[in-house]
């Protein structure tokens, strides 16, 4: 089994669940060395920005809970913080 990092399992799953034609994920953990929930090694904070047709319709409120929905695991675990920008 292949291990990713905590960046490539959030693309992966945002691929497979949103097909995007666009999508940006950013690791800006270093933005919050000694900050709450910051580890050493990093990868607790991240930013993303998605666009795909699965968020015509919804409200900003929807998208955002679209992508918490999938990345559900990563929240409990690694991922302290998640800035979402999502759209069609």
């Amino acid at each position: 089994m292949e291990l990713r990092t905590v960046g490539q399992t959030i693309t992966a799953k945002l691929k497979e669940a949103f097909q995007p034609v666009r999508l940006e994920v950013v690791d800006e953990s270093h933005r919050h060395h000694g900050h709450s929930g910051a580890r050493p090694e990093g990868e607790t904070h991240f930013r993303v920005v998605v666009r795909s047709e699965q968020f015509r319709g919804k409200t900003r409120l929807e998208r955002h809970r679209m992508v918490n929905a999938t990345l559900a695991e990563e929240l409990r675990g690694p991922v302290h913080a998640l800035a979402i920008d999502a759209d069609v």
